[in-house]
């Protein structure tokens, strides 16, 4: 994208019209996907920033599909930490292998945080090689606004998704996300929203 069409989309999302796409116009994006609180906005705003190119989410489509998925699985970035119970389901977390969860309380300690609900000790630990930061000891970490973005970056890459976006698959990238298509239509609306005012 050059300035101009920066300069554009800013408008559109209500983003000063510099013509730079900086933490402030990523900060206007995840407000106008949704994003309520002012400051979470800012802080995922940085982390879209500092990572959301380096994995290879920089173009309109690429963006508002990340973008899409992102603020439905929080709620519009309401939640990144799974609300604990704790319910049945969450209650058998606990000793559930496929997750790594080999320990005593590793079900609650690894419960879903971030962008796209990284859970189970497995994943903490993969990610944690991934992103280079120890989510093992500060499994808290994952819910941090701007890391949750890179961890949900470092997820979307290692699924392949950025292909599936540039096709507009978006019942696809939803499986993928999501392992059905829970909430699809929610998320085929956010998409067209961003599609919107980014294409």
């Amino acid at each position: 994208m050059n300035a101009v069409e920066i300069a554009e989309i800013q408008r559109r999302i209500g983003a000063a019209p510099d013509g730079i796409w900086g933490p402030l116009t990523w900060a206007a994006l995840f407000a106008f996907a949704g994003c309520r609180d002012a400051g979470r906005a800012e802080a995922l705003g940085l982390g879209g920033h500092r990572h959301l190119k380096a994995y290879g989410i920089f173009t309109p489509l690429r963006i508002a599909h990340f973008m899409a998925q992102a603020a439905h699985e929080t709620g519009d970035f309401c939640w990144l930490e799974e609300i604990w119970g704790p319910t049945n389901a969450q209650q058998r977390y606990e000793g559930r292998l496929d997750l790594g969860n080999t320990q005593a309380g590793d079900g609650y300690r690894f419960r879903g945080r971030g962008i796209f609900q990284l859970t189970g000790r497995a994943n903490y630990r993969d990610m944690s090689v991934a992103v280079r930061r120890d989510l093992l000891a500060e499994p808290e970490l994952a819910a941090d606004p701007e890391i949750s973005v890179q961890i949900a970056a470092s997820f979307w890459k290692s699924r392949r998704l950025s292909p599936l976006a540039d096709q507009d698959r978006v019942e696809a990238i939803t499986k993928k996300i999501n392992g059905g298509l829970n909430g699809f239509p929610r998320r085929v609306a956010k998409l067209e929203r961003l599609k919107e005012v980014l294409l």
